[in-house]
């Protein structure tokens, strides 16, 4: 066993620890043999391993924190004429192209210090194999179970995606889980991107462009009646919309989509209503920019696009008109008043009864 560490390219740090620990439990009993184990999602408190109750887990250990994946490091040496080939074949410089590898593919952490990030090694190999920036990793599989989690616990999708929580749930699935939380980050749609020392919580949040962009384009067909091969056309069509200042043809699609959700798909009205505004918020911000607080509060939606400004606040079984005075009352449009658009406050609010848009405001700054 000694011998084959010696013959694996590892980093020093990471053979050394693992020939020290072999070393160790070699001493005890010269029968008992080492095993390194890998998996998307841990099993050490479920009652049907209790064979393998003798396990150290490594996964947040800061001496392996990339074992798996490639550090930035890696990429601009190891990988330095795949960049350039990359950069050529886009028509990009070599920046552009390092800063849209990172965006893409970078961000995973497995420790609580923040720089400490990691490439996706699939998704980085099949760009430089095929020279396009493509969703190589989310391909690989398709996150149904994930999906039918968070329907389960009727999780909130805006509070998923900035989800704070504690050591003992990222370290934790038994089959008494109660979130759908542990199971997303130890599928690697979320990670970490900040630690709390003081209280030793974490603020999880998707890890890079690639994982948020395919994860939330297959949830739309799960929340709303739209066919997943439509979910991009349907976009398409909200872009165009914004980006014209076309309020009423935006809003009328926005209606025409809750219009079809079947009754089944809904629980909590108030919570459903904000998931598929935040889908579709999420996939809009690949094309405009979107954005959902502020020092004065939380304002329900954002967009921005280089003409225009909406900020919108919406009501359930309220009035659009208290929705638009909470707008004004909060400052909500005061951070984008410098930025040489044309402000839109819309004030929308929903009807549990006709579980649509039931009537909505509009004022032009």
């Amino acid at each position: 066993m000694l011998q084959a560490l010696e013959d694996q390219p590892l980093q020093k740090e990471f053979r050394d620890t693992l020939k020290g620990f072999y070393g160790a439990i070699k001493s005890m009993d010269g029968c008992i043999e080492f095993a390194l184990l890998t998996g998307v999602t841990k099993f050490g408190k479920v009652s049907v391993f209790s064979d393998l109750n003798n396990l150290i887990d490594l996964s947040m250990e800061r001496a392996f924190y990339n074992v798996c994946g490639i550090t930035e490091q890696e990429l601009l040496s190891v990988f330095d004429c795949y960049i350039d080939a990359l950069a050529e074949a886009n028509d990009m410089t070599k920046e552009e192209c390092v800063t849209r590898l990172r965006e893409r593919y970078d961000g995973y952490h497995f420790h609580q210090k923040r720089h400490l990030a990691m490439y996706n090694p699939y998704s980085v190999l099949n760009t430089f194999r095929t020279n396009e920036f493509g969703s190589y990793w989310f391909e690989t599989g398709t996150p149904s179970y994930l999906v039918a989690l968070l329907q389960r616990f009727d999780t909130n999708l805006e509070d998923m995606s900035h989800n704070i929580t504690s050591d003992d749930v990222l370290n934790c699935i038994d089959t008494r889980f109660t979130s759908a939380i542990p199971v997303i980050y130890q599928s690697g749609y979320l990670t970490i991107k900040d630690y709390d020392k003081e209280f030793q919580t974490y603020t999880l949040g998707f890890p890079n462009e690639e994982v948020e962009e395919g994860f939330v384009k297959y949830l739309m067909p799960h929340y709303t009646s739209v066919k997943s091969d439509q979910s991009v056309f349907n976009i398409q069509q909200f872009v165009r919309d914004v980006r014209a200042g076309n309020t009423d043809a935006f809003v009328k699609r926005l209606r025409s989509l809750f219009a079809d959700t079947p009754y089944e798909l809904v629980k909590n009205l108030e919570n459903h209503y904000q998931n598929v505004i935040w889908i579709v918020a999420k996939l809009m911000g690949f094309f405009v920019k979107a954005e959902y607080h502020t020092s004065e509060g939380r304002i329900d939606l954002v967009l921005q696009t280089p003409k225009f400004c909406y900020v919108m606040e919406f009501k359930l079984d309220g009035t659009a008109e208290e929705a638009l005075q909470q707008i004004k009352d909060k400052s909500y449009t005061l951070p984008f008043e410098m930025d040489g658009q044309q402000i839109i406050r819309i004030g929308m609010n929903f009807s549990s009864e006709t579980r649509n848009i039931e009537r909505y405001v509009v004022e032009t700054l």
